[in-house]
């Protein structure tokens, strides 16, 4: 039995056990004095709509609210850090549940962090700051390139890739549904597009990984008639081709029969209740050629929508294939998403996540120069997918060479993720993470889109302001030199000094590439 059941059960004996004395022993109605206050505070906790602890554990559950109003920094210690090993939870945790529920969000007595500890960073300002109401409240990038007949006007802020199986169907409603909201794109994930993705109508990008599930024969093999069937939906906006992403680069996986549900299974084209196995690496193509036709061939079976790949960065040679790939072909995706080694999921092996792929920075900035030195990042939209928090996050990734930045771990934190790292266990106490339908139940779907929107609305109108405060009035204005690293304690650098750029086209007059 379920926490709500639980306390549904008892609050039925208490209150059966004190009528049945009362006729024998009047002074039992005092009891009530002790018993009610408790049972209403539970039956309000289970039909009050803003907090899924409260709804799935009802009385108990207001501890962890009166935790954190009493010691907020208590709750530091039952997360993980962020990439610069600070506590997400002191430093980003409060931001996001400030922004989603759009409640102040200032902090008293400056910086909260010592700006002198080496790692820290900081952007420059201008005396001639701009009024930000006089720039852009709402900057769209539109993605598509020469080839691509229905290009997308995309946010600059996303939802990331995070699929119905590893997030419960109420969690893809509320994201789908807030997407809908501020008009920005949300990606699948690997596990299909689901009804769960459709219904509410939010912009989505499909995400079509190893498996390819929901556009698979049953040999596990790419199929054209089931992915153009879905590809051409109104509401798919773009198509990305997942290589790897950074929590597990190049590792497969297997969804256990146990829960490879009827559900599941019909969503992701695979026989139920058996173990379905998601490769490591594509069946459709085989090396950096391959991969420019299935792109020219996804172009076609979508009537030319926008078609992309993301990939964690590994051996640098690779990725120098496939921009040589796209001069030898003259195929060039409309856009690449590039993932950071720091990548989470709830189903990698400790050694993938903490000791495999190149964290996000690093392969943001190759895969910037790299295609700026073969002359291609002109027509090809790089988006970035990690750690976004904030928007200060947003500009430093803008400055790097991003044109736009996907975020997971934030926009589940708007849904209601408190972080309780039971996202492998099927426990997640918020329903974020779960198929127990029970747990789900505290997720009230309508209340926490609002939440998701409104996340996205505050993080996009703070980097609004901070664009504006360094007297730049476009995104892409910002620069490497508008971003200053502590290297050491003595000693700062600018992103421009520590990642010089690279000039246009540069390797396409050397024989290698520096």
């Amino acid at each position: 039995m379920k926490p709500r059941q639980i306390f549904l059960l008892l609050s039925f004996i208490i209150l059966a056990a004190i009528a049945g004395i009362y006729f024998i022993w009047k002074p039992v109605l005092w009891f009530l004095i002790l018993f009610a206050p408790i049972i209403l505070i539970g039956i309000r906790d289970i039909f009050q709509t803003k907090h899924a602890i409260k709804r799935n554990f009802p009385v108990i559950g207001n501890f962890r609210y009166m935790l954190e109003k009493v010691r907020p920094e208590i709750m530091q210690y039952f997360v993980e850090t962020d990439t610069e090993g600070r506590p997400i939870n002191r430093l980003h945790r409060s931001l996001i549940y400030q922004r989603a529920k759009k409640v102040n969000d200032t902090t008293p007595f400056g910086t909260q962090m010592n700006v002198y500890e080496i790692g820290y960073e900081w952007m420059d300002h201008s005396i001639y700051a701009i009024n930000n109401a006089d720039l852009e409240h709402e900057p769209r990038i539109l993605v598509g390139g020469k080839n691509c007949k229905q290009p997308y006007s995309a946010s600059i802020l996303n939802i990331s890739a995070m699929s119905f199986g590893a997030l419960s169907k109420n969690a893809v409603l509320a994201m789908n549904t807030g997407a809908k909201m501020g008009r920005f794109a949300h990606n699948t994930g690997e596990g299909g597009c689901s009804p769960y993705h459709r219904q509410p109508g939010g912009d989505l990008i499909w995400q079509i990984g190893t498996g390819y599930f929901g556009c698979r024969t049953k040999e596990g093999n790419f199929d054209e008639e089931s992915f153009r069937e879905t590809a051409c939906l109104d509401n798919v906006k773009m198509i990305e081709i997942k290589i790897s992403q950074g929590a597990k680069p190049g590792h497969g996986g297997v969804l256990p029969g146990v829960k490879n549900t009827e559900e599941i299974a019909a969503i992701r084209h695979v026989e139920p209740h058996t173990d379905v196995l998601s490769p490591p690496g594509h069946t459709a193509f085989k090396d950096a050629e391959g991969l420019m036709h299935f792109i020219q061939r996804l172009r076609e079976l979508t009537d030319g929508k926008p078609i992309g790949f993301k990939l964690c960065v590994g051996k640098k040679s690779e990725f120098i294939d496939i921009c040589k790939a796209m001069l030898k072909t003259g195929i060039q995706p409309d856009f690449i998403t590039i993932d950071g080694g720091e990548g989470g999921t709830g189903a990698a092996p400790i050694e993938f996540s903490n000791s495999l792929g190149m964290p996000l920075r690093d392969g943001l900035i190759f895969a910037i120069d790299t295609l700026r030195g073969y002359d291609l990042k002109k027509d090809i939209r790089v988006i970035a997918s990690g750690k976004v928090f904030s928007g200060f996050h947003i500009a430093r990734l803008i400055a790097m060479g991003a044109d736009m930045v996907n975020s997971a771990r934030a926009m589940m934190m708007a849904t209601g993720c408190i972080q309780a790292l039971q996202c492998n266990t099927n426990t997640c106490p918020t329903g974020v993470a779960t198929q127990d339908k029970s747990l789900m139940k505290g997720l009230v779907v309508k209340d926490k889109a609002v939440r998701v929107a409104n996340f996205h609305e505050e993080t996009v109108k703070s980097f609004i302001e901070l664009m504006a405060a360094t007297g730049v009035r476009k995104p892409f204005d910002l620069k490497r030199e508008h971003i200053n690293r502590r290297v050491e304690m003595d000693k700062v650098m600018k992103y421009s000094e520590m990642y010089p750029d690279v000039e246009e086209g540069v390797y396409l007059k050397t024989s290698s590439v520096v």
